[in-house]
C-alpha cells in the first residue's frame, strides 16, 4: 500500500513538480546565473514572515538536499515589533513548514513610526544592518532576502519616477559595512503570480505587510504606497502590450552607455561630453595624439 504524503512533503513535491517550471526551475537558474552559491557557504535565509521569504527557505532546503553543492543553512526572522497576531503566524507557518527558526528581536518599529523623512527608507536599511549582523554571529557569510521578479520592476520603475535615477535591485551584492558578508536574491527570476498560485495551490496563508508606519497610513486613509502604484501601472501597460514585464526587467541587462547621457560608479561622476571630442576624432580616423 501506497504511503500517504505529510502536508510538507506535499508543500515540496509541489515545487518539484507542479511549479517546477515556474517557480523552482527559475530559482535554481539564478543561483547558477549569478553565481550565488559557493562550496561550504553558509547562508542565512532571513523569512519576514509573507509568502516569498518561506517560499525561499523551502526553496533553499530542497536545493540543499538534492543539490551537488555542499552548504549551511540557517534560518533567521527579525521581530522589529510585531503585533502578537502577526508573530505567532511566523511561528505557527515555521513550524507547519517545518523551517527551524531562529528569532531575533530588533525595536525598529519603535523607531521609524516617529520618522516623517523618508521612513521606509530608513526602516529598509536598519532591518539590513540588524539581519546583517545577527547572520554574521551565527557564521553565516550570506544572507539571502525573498525578492522576486515583479520587485525588480517595481524598483527600476519607482527610480525613474521618483528618484530621478536608472538604477536595479541588484541579484546579489558586498555588503558596505560588514566585511565578508553577501547579500543575494535568489528568486529574481520568479514572477509573484506564481508565488500567489503555489501558496494557494497549498492553502498556505502567510501574513501581509506587518509593518506599523503602513497600518498606520491605511487608517488615516493616505495614499497609496509608491510600490503598489508601479503594480497598477504595470497591470495597466500589460493590457496594452502583454512584454511590458519581460521589457522592463531585461531593459537593466543591455544598458548601451553610448545612449547615456551621465552615469556614476567608484570612481566618480561621468558625463557623456568628458569622450565626445575624443570619439569625433576617431570617427576621422585620425589619431588622438597626431602632432
Amino acid at each position: 500500500m501506497k504511503r500517504q504524503l505529510t502536508y510538507v512533503e506535499t508543500v515540496e513535491r509541489s515545487l518539484m513538480k507542479t511549479y517546477r517550471k515556474e517557480i523552482y526551475s527559475p530559482f535554481m537558474k539564478a543561483l547558477r546565473d549569478f553565481q550565488m552559491i559557493e562550496e561550504n557557504d553558509h547562508i542565512a535565509v532571513c523569512i519576514s514572515g509573507g509568502k516569498d521569504s518561506f517560499l525561499l527557505a523551502k526553496c533553499f532546503q530542497l536545493i540543499q538536499r538534492y543539490g551537488n553543492i555542499p552548504f549551511q543553512l540557517s534560518f533567521i526572522s527579525m521581530d522589529p515589533g510585531y503585533e502578537e497576531a502577526n508573530y505567532n503566524k511566523i511561528v505557527e507557518n515555521a513550524k507547519k513548514l517545518e523551517i527551524p527558526l531562529h528569532i531575533f528581536k530588533a525595536p525598529i518599529f519603535d523607531y521609524v513610526t516617529t520618522i516623517e523623512d523618508s521612513p521606509c527608507y530608513l526602516c529598509a536599511r536598519m532591518r539590513r544592518g540588524y539581519l546583517y549582523k545577527e547572520a554574521k554571529a551565527l557564521g553565516c557569510n550570506k544572507i539571502a532576502l525573498g525578492h522576486h521578479f515583479n520587485d525588480v520592476i517595481e524598483t527600476n520603475l519607482m527610480g525613474m519616477i521618483y528618484g530621478a535615477q536608472i538604477q536595479t535591485m541588484m541579484p546579489k551584492l558586498h555588503s558596505t559595512h560588514f566585511e565578508g558578508m553577501e547579500l543575494i536574491r535568489p528568486l529574481y527570476y520568479v514572477r509573484e503570480h506564481h508565488i500567489q498560485c503555489w501558496v494557494r495551490h497549498n492553502e498556505l496563508e502567510f501574513i501581509a505587510c506587518a509593518c506599523a508606519l503602513t497600518k498606520k497610513q491605511n487608517e488615516e486613509e493616505k495614499a497609496v504606497g509608491k510600490r503598489a502604484k508601479m503594480k497598477e501601472l504595470v497591470k495597466e501597460l500589460m493590457k496594452e502590450n502583454q512584454h511590458v514585464e519581460d521589457n522592463i526587467f531585461r531593459s537593466m541587462f543591455d544598458i548601451n552607455l553610448n545612449t547615456v547621457i551621465g552615469y556614476h560608479d567608484d570612481q566618480g561622476s561621468h558625463n557623456f561630453l568628458d569622450t565626445y571630442k575624443d570619439k569625433e576624432i576617431i570617427l576621422r580616423g585620425e589619431s588622438k595624439w597626431k602632432n
